[in-house]
C-alpha cells in the first residue's frame, strides 16, 4: 500500500469525516477504511466514550464546516 502524505492524508479524513459519522450511526461501520479511525482519534475528531465512538467538539466544528462550505 502506498504511503500518503501526512497532509494528504489530513485532507482525506477531514472529506471523509462525516461519511464516516454516518457509518458510524448506521449500520456501515465494515465500510470504513482501515485506519481511519484510529486516525480520527489521534486527531481528537473523534473519541472513545465507552458506547462507542462520538465526535469530539473539534470533530462536530469541522463537520459543520464541511456542511457550512457544501452549501
Amino acid at each position: 500500500m502506498p504511503i500518503t502524505p501526512p497532509r494528504l492524508r489530513r485532507e482525506q479524513l477531514r472529506d471523509a469525516l462525516p461519511g464516516t459519522v454516518a457509518m458510524l450511526n448506521g449500520d456501515g461501520f465494515d465500510f470504513i477504511p482501515q485506519g481511519f479511525l484510529d486516525d480520527y482519534v489521534a486527531l481528537s475528531w473523534l473519541e472513545d466514550r465507552g458506547a462507542g465512538l462520538q465526535l469530539t467538539y473539534s470533530g462536530t466544528a469541522l463537520c459543520m464546516d464541511i456542511a457550512a462550505r457544501a452549501h
